[in-house]
């Protein structure tokens, strides 16, 4: 197997001859062969180059079989020596590896995929996962036999998964005694002629995986708006049509080359089997595992990777979301507390969640109003329970004033581990150790060995926050934490040029995935946003606040039209009130039940119209909506089915002077806004009927 990739990496300036001479010696052909595989087109050499791979790979003595060379070729020349007597070779319909995984259909929208031990499956598109004999693991999650199926989203924007045949433990049984048990085990899920056809090719250490297509209705929604159908299957020219072809094409995913699936470096694997081992013994408690690094070093990649893998061994998994550009489990602009009990196999789009505590900040980043940006995590952070091992995200903005806040963070959450990535494209960051920490002011704390007087002090954090009665009883007292280096070679085609509109294009990604709960369960069509029924909220139900500009009141209806709101539960009463709009004058730090679109203002009844997906339970609760930096998608304006002649809220003559109309007219200018580069809302028609 190896061998066989190391041909096919090889250039395609080279020969066909000579890759095959250098790769397999005993491939060798005569002077006549050589000159008939000269003539052969680029397509013909390739399929006879990996047939003949094909055939040693499986133990067959090429020489045996007349359709893959010429008769000529298997000639011996007359000077060369008596090749010895062949050894034993494996029947080839037992193989121990194999170059390609066997897929066979399996019926409409059925695929059966055959895994010797160690093989992988790198594919893109949506399926679901069973595993009907063996174990597999597909992002550190292991799927054993008799486990329920796994939705798997391998797509695009990020790097692409694999289905990997792990080793299991084998009792001590005759192959006879194996066969038979497998045979009995796959009866009640496949037909006869599969199972014939698995039991010809099955070897006891190998797997048998069982892909169906799957149809959700947030992947629906996201490929039926043009130009996102990429994002999970990228159709391509294929040279060969064949029967695996076929069956993955029913299923709805494509094999993908090796390289282009997940690959971790021994010093993340070896860190994460740290962190296992330290979760599971709970000597000390339930660990707090703080990850932090700069920007695109795979931090993302590996809190998935680590939830999965913990998950294995424990029933959940607490996660702090601090990252407010690149949330995992909500919409952009939040800070949220999870309990995940079920794995992540996909991208954030594809796994939105309900938090356990959530709060909307409003921006992709913190610039500006550091304050509150801490003061809305100890909010946060005060409903962990300490019950799960508790996972911490972090920004990828680590200098400066970044890396100070970084600092005050650890000294607030009082992390167990602190997982540090570097790499060689990354800018430097210091060693995070625990004398590092302690000898080095941050942006609102003070060190031990200085004395300053820079804001407010750790105390009136640690102070203020809440835990469960038994650990007001017997708090826990942290020593310092251990660091935990990872070097990434984290392969991303991100750079600084472009960085911003990937960044971009994954937040809308996550609002329409939080926007496809809206649609009906499959296999009812699609509805159109605007076909959709909105909730009514009168205008003294609920107090408006616009969190990232100062809006004048009598414009503050125009910001909230065809905006993205958060529905959000304050403390204060707002009912009592005869008219409105009710205005705050600051953003609470409050609770956020979800999100929705106000898709419309009625000035004649006094009401707002509000399309979201949370149930009307927790809609009682709503009594505040929060209006923020984070836009809806353009494409929600532009693409929706069923319209015709003018879209409403889209037109060319947009008075950008408005207060709140963008993001820097109207916004709260300090020195470092005037500094950065503004990208302006996109043209919207804030039209209230």
């Amino acid at each position: 197997m190896a061998d066989a990739q190391l041909l096919l990496k090889r250039g395609a300036s080279r020969s066909t001859w000579l890759r095959a001479r250098k790769a397999r010696p005993q491939l060798v052909l005569s002077r006549r062969p050589r000159r008939r595989l000269g003539t052969l087109r680029w397509c013909g050499r390739r399929r006879l180059r990996r047939r003949l791979l094909q055939a040693q790979a499986a133990g067959a003595d090429w020489r045996e079989s007349g359709c893959l060379v010429s008769r000529s070729a298997a000639r011996r020349p007359k000077t060369a020596a008596p090749s010895p007597a062949p050894a034993a070779a494996p029947a080839p319909s037992c193989p121990t590896t194999l170059p390609i995984p066997p897929v066979r259909p399996a019926g409409p929208g059925r695929a059966l995929l055959l895994l010797p031990r160690d093989q992988g499956f790198t594919f893109s598109g949506v399926c679901r996962v069973t595993c009907l004999y063996g174990q597999v693991q597909v992002l550190g999650y292991t799927i054993s036999q008799g486990h329920p199926a796994q939705d798997v989203f391998s797509t695009y924007t990020h790097s692409r998964l694999t289905i990997n045949a792990v080793h299991y433990s084998v009792p001590e049984k005759s192959k006879k005694e194996v066969k038979r048990e497998a045979r009995a085990l796959l009866r009640s899920h496949l037909n006869r002629d599969d199972r014939c056809w698995l039991m010809k090719n099955f070897s006891p250490l190998c797997s048998i995986v069982m892909l169906e297509q799957l149809r959700t209705s947030t992947v629906n929604f996201l490929v039926s708006h043009p130009g996102l159908s990429y994002v999970f299957v990228q159709e391509s020219p294929t040279f060969q049509i064949n029967s695996e072809h076929l069956a993955l094409r029913s299923v709805g995913i494509k094999r993908e080359k090796k390289k282009n699936g997940l690959r971790l470096t021994e010093s993340a694997l070896s860190a994460m089997e740290e962190l296992v081992t330290v979760s599971c013994e709970e000597v000390d408690g339930c660990p707090v595992i703080l990850v932090c690094g700069s920007q695109d070093v795979g931090k993302s990649t590996f809190n998935r990777y680590l939830i999965n893998q913990l998950l294995n061994s424990i029933s959940c998994v607490d996660y702090l979301e601090c990252d407010l550009g690149q949330t995992e489990f909500t919409p952009p602009g939040c800070i949220s507390l999870l309990n995940i009990t079920e794995p992540i196999l996909g991208p954030p789009f594809t796994h939105q969640r309900t938090p356990q505590k959530m709060v909307y900040y409003g921006k992709p980043s913190c610039k500006n109003n550091y304050e509150n940006y801490i003061e809305i995590i100890q909010y946060v952070f005060s409903s962990y329970k300490r019950e799960a091992p508790l996972i911490v995200n972090t920004m990828g903005w680590v200098s400066d004033k970044g890396l100070l806040l970084l600092i005050d963070l650890i000294r607030l959450l009082s992390p167990s581990h602190v997982v540090q990535f570097s790499s060689g494209r990354s800018k430097y960051m210091p060693n995070l150790t625990p004398d590092y920490v302690d000898d080095m002011d941050g942006l609102y704390t003070k060190s031990k060995s200085r004395i300053r007087n820079r804001g407010f002090q750790l105390a009136e954090f640690t102070e203020s926050l809440e835990f469960a009665d038994e650990e007001k009883e017997s708090p826990v007292v942290f020593t310092g934490h251990k660091l935990i280096c990872v070097q990434s070679d984290f392969a991303f085609r991100k750079t600084p040029r472009n960085r911003e509109s990937h960044n971009k294009v994954l937040r809308d990604l996550a609002v329409l995935g939080y926007l496809g709960q809206l649609q009906p369960p499959v296999p009812k069509p699609l509805y159109p946003l605007h076909g959709l029924t909105p909730y009514q909220v009168p205008f003294n139900a609920v107090a408006l606040r616009i969190t990232h500009a100062d809006v004048a009141p009598t414009h503050i209806l125009y910001a909230v039209n065809a905006s993205w709101v958060g529905l959000c539960k304050i403390l204060d009463d707002v009912r009592g009130y005869a008219n409105g709009p009710i205005l705050l004058a600051q953003t609470p730090i409050c609770d956020c039940l979800g999100f929705g679109i106000c898709r419309g203002i009625d000035m004649e009844k006094r009401l707002y119209h509000i399309l979201t997906p949370v149930p009307p339970e927790e809609l009682r609760n709503v009594n505040c909506l929060l209006v923020g930096a984070i836009s809806i998608p353009q494409c929600v304006f532009k693409s929706q089915r069923g319209l015709e002649g003018t879209i409403p809220y889209v037109t060319t003559d947009y008075n950008s002077k408005l207060p709140g109309a963008s993001e820097k007219i109207g916004a709260r200018e300090t020195e470092e806004t005037r500094e950065e580069k503004v990208h302006p809302k996109p043209k919207l028609y804030r039209k209230i009927n």
